[in-house]
């Protein structure tokens, strides 16, 4: 089984390109170049694209003549991958800091489902379960 690209060495442009994907699901170069800041020309964009494609972050169906890209990694995994590394680069053994700093952010709306779980996985830790 190939390896899946890691996500932690994209570039800032790239992790904007994978970020209007995911938030899409899919797209032409022409919804990236409308979504990204700056206003790159469209050749740019066609062309970051194909390197995301060849380093397997993307992949492409053909709809009327167009490509239209979608990422090859899961969203799930995509986020659990860079969470790692956030947790690795800034909080370092102090995970717990991670979800305080999170939980404590003032836009931090979070679902009654959301708290719940994150109740049930306090208690799963008290108890030794996780």
């Amino acid at each position: 089984m190939a390896k899946k690209p890691d996500l932690n060495d994209l570039t800032r442009r790239e992790r904007q390109i994978m970020d209007i994907i995911y938030q899409l699901g899919r797209a032409s170069a022409v919804d990236v170049m409308n979504k990204l800041p700056g206003k790159p020309v469209n050749a740019t964009v066609r062309t970051m694209l194909n390197v995301l494609e060849e380093k397997g972050y993307l992949s492409h169906d053909t709809e009327k003549g167009r490509y239209i890209y979608f990422p090859t990694i899961s969203l799930k995994y995509a986020r659990h991958t860079v969470l790692e590394n956030v947790l690795d680069t800034f909080f370092r053994g102090a995970e717990a800091d991670a979800v305080i700093s999170i939980l404590k952010k003032k836009d931090a709306e979070l679902t009654d489902e959301e708290r719940s779980k994150i109740l049930e996985l306090i208690e799963e830790s008290r108890k030794g379960g996780r």
